[in-house]
């Protein structure tokens, strides 16, 4: 980031705009939204600042302007709508020490002014660091489609009960209430104009500590897809964002940890292959530990959960333990990499049947069970199935010898480094080794009903994202 946005504390503060135009008028309706004290500098003033100067809320000089009028403000703004006077004032302006805005020219801006999206005290800031104002007034557009206009008013109540809730509920019960509120019936209830109501709801379960949420810990298993940061659900952001731990796996994007409440704890757990320093046994006592803790537990996984992730076995430990827990499906690697490749799993009178299985075994590397069985009409996904690449062209080849088998290769699906190949059977090894493809790849061998022994394929180069 170029710029870091920031909320400024602006009541009783000094805020001076040089100009009495439309573009000081601009400004001086946004600062007006604050609580800013708000002086202007211009020989004149435009009809709109002139009602403002008689309404008593804005102060206008006339006088001689020096650097000292800028000393000890807030904010400065340089609106005069002439670029040489601008960058003189500007000038003065930072003799002073003055933050300063200069409308148009961002090359003399300290602070460049977003599009805002008012529920006040919810304030939403949007910018693009002056690159795209169009794009940032779309994103207020929508952003202004999705928020109620009465949140601010909510918001506001949830302020005021603060201190209540605080001297008679502990942290994590002040969480779980305050997410029962923005999520559950207080907001609906707030939003449909029965603002009382909701009022009497919050303070009532304030007042007993019942509104409806699990008292203990739990576990949510979240899917938290191939690994890019734009392709976890809404679902598993929501979870991330009520997490006190969460415990994640290697293969992720870290910025998917940024989606997380910024004061949860983090914790790899990661496995790398042949370099297990977190057994599986040891990932699934301490998830149990932390729910008995009464913590909510978010169990961050690649993929899907419920795809060759060993989720049963985390499963059974909190059924054992009576913990309650929930799984957040993810986007498996097999979606991700056929998307990569821009292919179908299935289609039409050509693949009817798609089989996930995979390569790695408990003991090792294996040819697995369905290879044996492949069929025309049939896709067969090989998750964690580098290693065994080998062994399985060996046992296709050796079963169907005449079928020009068509194989995908999809390395780090959809991340960075992303890999795509396409090679004959014959040439899975040697296109893997000459590749560097060592591992996190997802081989796709097709064999449609269509397929006739003439047909050929071709190693195609690799693709990075």
């Amino acid at each position: 980031m170029k710029t870091f946005p920031m909320f400024l504390q602006m009541a009783g503060r000094r805020v001076v705009i040089v100009g009495g135009g439309e573009q000081a008028a601009q400004k001086t309706r946004l600062i007006l939204k604050t609580e800013a004290k708000v002086e202007i500098w211009a020989p004149t003033l435009d009809p709109e600042l002139a009602d403002l100067e008689a309404a008593g809320r804005i102060t206008h000089h006339r006088g001689a302007i020096r650097p000292k009028i800028f000393a000890e403000t807030a904010l400065t703004f340089i609106a005069t709508g002439c670029p040489g006077n601008d960058m003189a004032l500007h000038t003065l302006a930072k003799v002073a020490g003055a933050t300063v805005n200069v409308v148009d020219q961002p090359q003399l801006c300290d602070a460049i002014t977003p599009s805002i999206v008012d529920r006040d005290p919810v304030v939403v800031a949007i910018g693009t660091e002056g690159t795209a104002p169009v794009l940032a007034r779309q994103i207020k557009t929508k952003l202004e489609e999705t928020l109620e206009p009465r949140l601010g008013d909510l918001a506001s109540l949830a302020g005021r009960l603060r201190s209540a809730a605080a001297a008679r509920l502990g942290s994590r019960a002040r969480r779980d209430l305050w997410r029962w509120v923005f999520n559950d019936a207080p907001r609906q209830m707030f939003t449909s104009g029965a603002e009382r109501d909701a009022a009497k709801l919050i303070k009532t379960a304030i007042a007993t500590g019942d509104f409806g949420t699990t008292k203990g810990g739990s576990v949510s298993i979240v899917g938290a897809g191939p690994g890019a940061k734009d392709l976890i659900t809404l679902r598993g952001v929501q979870r991330l964002q009520e997490a006190d731990v969460i415990y994640y796996d290697r293969l992720l994007d870290p910025e998917i940890l940024e989606l997380a409440r910024r004061d949860a704890e983090r914790v790899y757990v990661g496995k790398a292959p042949g370099c297990h320093s977190w057994p599986q046994e040891k990932i699934t006592e301490t998830l149990v530990a932390a729910a008995k803790r009464g913590q909510r537990v978010v169990r961050l996984k690649c993929g899907d959960p419920g795809v060759f992730a060993r989720s049963t076995e985390e499963m059974d430990a909190l059924r054992a333990r009576d913990i309650p827990f929930e799984i957040v499906p993810g986007v498996t690697a097999v979606c991700a990499a056929a998307a990569s490749v821009g292919m179908s799993l299935t289609e039409r009178d050509e693949i009817d049947t798609l089989v996930l299985t995979t390569g790695h075994r408990r003991d090792g590397y294996q040819v697995p069970g369905p290879i044996d069985d492949i069929k025309p009409g049939t896709c067969v996904a090989l998750y964690m199935a580098v290693g065994a690449a080998g062994q399985i062209a060996a046992a296709l080849t050796a079963r169907h010898p005449d079928v020009p088998f068509d194989v995908q290769v999809v390395a780090k699906a959809q991340r960075k480094g992303q890999v795509v190949l396409n090679c004959a059977l014959s040439d899975l090894t040697r296109t893997l080794e000459i590749n560097n493809v060592v591992g996190e790849a997802m081989l796709l061998v097709q064999w449609p009903f269509s397929k006739s022994s003439h047909q050929t394929t071709k190693v195609r180069s690799f693709v990075t994202m």
